[in-house]
């Protein structure tokens, strides 16, 4: 399994239906979000364990899909940014 980040932009319009699309649509999702709109951010992210980018992006309900963004992360150690200055 990967990570990835889901970033999800919405309007103060918006805001509502947004929201109300999640809890009604992927419920269990809802609980990995963390909401900026309170702070005039209308912008969601998750952490999300996937087995795809494709598995995920199917996890965002579809009317909020298009203004959603799925990118994989990753952390890096030490040992592993020493050796990318290596490889220059």
């Amino acid at each position: 399994m990967s990570k990835y980040l889901i970033e999800s932009h919405h309007t103060p319009e918006e805001c509502l239906k947004a929201l109300d699309s999640v809890l009604e649509k992927q419920p269990a999702l809802l609980d990995k979000f963390e909401w900026g709109c309170s702070a005039g951010n209308h912008t969601g992210w998750a952490l999300i364990e996937g087995s795809s980018r494709s598995a995920v992006e199917g996890m965002v309900p579809s009317d909020i899909r298009a203004k959603s963004t799925v990118t994989a992360v990753s952390r890096y150690t030490p040992e592993q940014i020493r050796a990318y200055h290596e490889k220059k």
